[in-house]
């Protein structure tokens, strides 16, 4: 997958989530510069709801272009 990202840098491509939710953006960077990509940063972006509304829009982001396993606080108010 990592050949596959980088020779999408500079070309418009689409983020599909299980959710159904997409992000939309021109492929700025691969990182790190080598081996298997772990991050890519995107810019003209439109995150895209199940239905394909435009939801949030940004300049520039990053994105991880996998699943992840879970998600925890890891700061905020106290009670978890």
């Amino acid at each position: 997958m990592e050949d596959n990202l980088r020779n999408m840098v500079s070309h418009r491509v689409t983020l599909d989530y299980e959710s159904g939710v997409r992000v939309v953006g021109y492929l700025t960077s691969c990182r790190p510069p080598s081996g298997p990509v772990q991050v890519v940063q995107l810019s003209r972006v439109e995150v895209q709801d199940a239905a394909g509304r435009i939801i949030d829009t940004a300049k520039e982001t990053i994105a991880v272009p996998g699943t992840f396993l879970s998600i925890r606080v890891t700061e905020g108010p106290g009670g978890f």
